[in-house]
């Protein structure tokens, strides 16, 4: 029973910092119809940054975690002003295009920034905890409580909030959303800086029991991209169930079957899963 704990927390943990990187992939996808590619970007840069501020500027972990937050936004809005914003009217492969270009771009940067070597994020929560038999790093826990907290405050913004309504609004239908005056500039550039946030705290969340390194957030946005596909395209709930359903895929797979297979674990439940309900689990979108 205590390791079958251990394999709760152990996907609970996963499941939190999935959810948060497909949330904001999904709220891009509902935005531009198309996968956004440069999201691992986001993801390996807001840990870079993080790590940045808390080794050579001697910020501590939250203000570190919120200037990353921050930096990100920033970088995911210059993308879509830049790059995607141009691309607006072009067929879904230009995007596509596009966006792998400035995941290239970004992952040159942080290595002409900070190099090819792998770095170690430091944490002031290195304690441990026993649980019911169950070791419990304090780091973990904190993980998953700032991963579901922050997924309850993204709800309630985009169902309790005039910009959380116009958000859904613009995913549904743009040219609808526009003639009732919604501006969809602002929209499309707010929906970009809340996924550099998400991807930018899940980094950060997990960086200091992971390393942290320019190649980074390539498995991450593929598990990611696994995800959103499980719960439903552009499906906010589906990105919140589909990352639990794969974090505890992994914790328990690698536990009771071998670790070797770990992240093969999450396309075989992709294939299984979409091979009796094609349409994903939640098919009403961002509604």
């Amino acid at each position: 029973m205590e390791m079958f704990l251990q394999q709760v927390l152990n996907g609970l943990t996963l499941g939190g910092i999935y959810g948060l990187v497909a949330l904001g992939l999904t709220l891009v996808y509902g935005i531009l119809h198309v996968p956004n590619f440069a999201h691992g970007a986001f993801y390996m840069f807001g840990a870079f940054v993080s790590f940045h501020l808390m080794s050579a500027w001697g910020w501590n972990y939250w203000l570190a975690m919120g200037g990353s937050a921050l930096c990100v936004a920033l970088i995911a809005v210059l993308a879509e002003r830049l790059v995607f914003h141009p691309l607006r009217n072009a067929s879904g492969l230009h995007p596509m295009i596009a966006a792998i270009g400035v995941l290239l771009f970004l992952e040159a940067a942080a290595q002409a920034i900070w190099g090819a070597d792998f770095h170690r994020m430091q944490t002031p929560y290195n304690g441990i905890i026993e649980l019911a038999g169950v070791t419990a790093p304090v780091q973990r826990l904190l993980i998953i409580g700032a991963a579901f907290a922050l997924m309850v405050v993204l709800h309630l913004f985009l169902k309790k909030t005039v910009m959380g309504s116009t958000i859904i609004a613009m995913a549904q239908n743009r040219d609808g959303a526009s003639l009732v005056g919604i501006d969809a500039n602002r929209v499309a550039m707010l929906t970009f800086a809340i996924s550099g946030v998400l991807a930018a705290v899940a980094a950060t969340l997990y960086a200091p029991i992971n390393l942290v390194y320019p190649a980074m957030g390539h498995l991450v946005i593929t598990k990611a991209f696994v995800i959103i596909i499980l719960g439903g395209m552009g499906s906010v709930p589906g990105a919140i169930v589909g990352g639990l359903i794969i974090g505890f895929a992994e914790s328990f797979g690698a536990f009771y079957i071998s670790t070797d297979y770990k992240d093969i674990i999450a396309f075989m439940l992709l294939v299984f899963i979409l091979s009796l309900r094609p349409q994903g689990l939640f098919t009403k979108g961002v509604r």
